[in-house]
């Protein structure tokens, strides 16, 4: 199969993903959760039937706690998220929620915003480093690579994947923090994180494959570069498709079945590893071939 051959329509259908990913971030933005602004979060379970969020809302509204994040767990728990507050509003919560029906507290945790801030920034420089050190990696294994690209020239191409198979998750979950009120927390994170280390290991797969073949070619590979690139892909595609897989059902089985703490971060999976994996088939190795003809002229 000729994967190189429609790269055009790859680049073009990824460039409508990313530009609508962008506009979603830059106009919704990403909805922070207590981990980052600092709040309190509240696990509670009902005795009887766990009423509906607006009848919760609607009790709590007579505390102007502003706004309060409700998400049923089971089939009869609840967790609540809202800003930091004191023992004393705590108990008012409870009591005005057991107006709807007898309950259990579960938990209670407050975060401050000076956590939440050294939250944040800990997660910029982790991700930064992440990114730095992929590219330094792929650097330094392709570079006794020197025709027709450079071992660097594959870490910028990695990097570019990266940065598609994070923005479309980010973007999806922007989509949900404005419609749905889903945040970002710290598992969502950890699990941005997971991509990008699953996503850069498929893309790694093929160029090793590109690298043994252009090796057993060495005095011809600046003319058969792109049939070595296709070979490349299709000799590890089986393999790529079916790790993935045996990655997705158990994340489909914990998103559809799992509890409401695990669904976000196995959606956060779900969606990165199908963007790895279409970035690894159709961008990374197809950039590299368009990057040789643009330097040809």
């Amino acid at each position: 199969m000729n994967f190189v051959k429609y790269r055009k329509i790859y680049f073009i259908f990824s460039g409508i993903i990313i530009i609508g990913s962008l506009i979603s971030l830059i106009i919704f933005g990403l909805k922070p959760g207590i981990d980052f602004t600092g709040g309190s979060i509240l696990e509670i379970e009902f005795k009887a039937d766990r009423p509906s969020n607006p009848e919760i809302r609607e009790k709590l509204n007579q505390l102007n706690l502003g706004e309060v994040i409700i998400q049923p767990i089971e089939e009869k728990g609840a967790i609540l998220r809202m800003k930091d507050v004191s023992e004393e509003v705590h108990q008012e919560i409870l009591q005005k929620i057991k107006e709807t029906g007898e309950l259990e507290e579960r938990r209670f945790e407050s975060i401050g915003p000076t956590i939440g801030r050294e939250l944040k920034e800990k997660t910029k420089i982790v991700i930064a480093l992440a990114l730095l050190s992929i590219v330094l990696y792929i650097s330094l294994a392709f570079r006794k690579i020197s025709k027709p690209l450079a071992s660097w020239q594959y870490g910028i191409a990695s990097l570019f994947c990266l940065f598609h198979d994070v923005l479309i998750p980010l973007g999806i979950f922007s989509i949900l923090g404005k419609f749905y009120g889903v945040q970002i927390t710290i598992p969502i994170i950890c699990a941005i994180l997971t991509v990008i280390g699953y996503a850069i290991n498929n893309v790694v797969v093929v160029y090793d494959r590109i690298r043994e073949n252009l090796l057993r070619a060495r005095s011809a590979y600046p003319e058969i570069f792109e049939k070595t690139v296709n070979f490349a892909i299709n000799q590890t595609l089986t393999r790529q498709i079916n790790t993935s897989l045996t990655s997705l059902f158990p994340l489909f089985t914990i998103f559809f079945l799992g509890g409401e703490t695990l669904k976000y971060f196995s959606l956060a999976l779900i969606l990165g590893i199908l963007a790895g994996v279409y970035s690894s088939i159709f961008l990374a190795s197809p950039i590299l071939v368009s990057w040789l003809k643009r330097q040809k002229g």
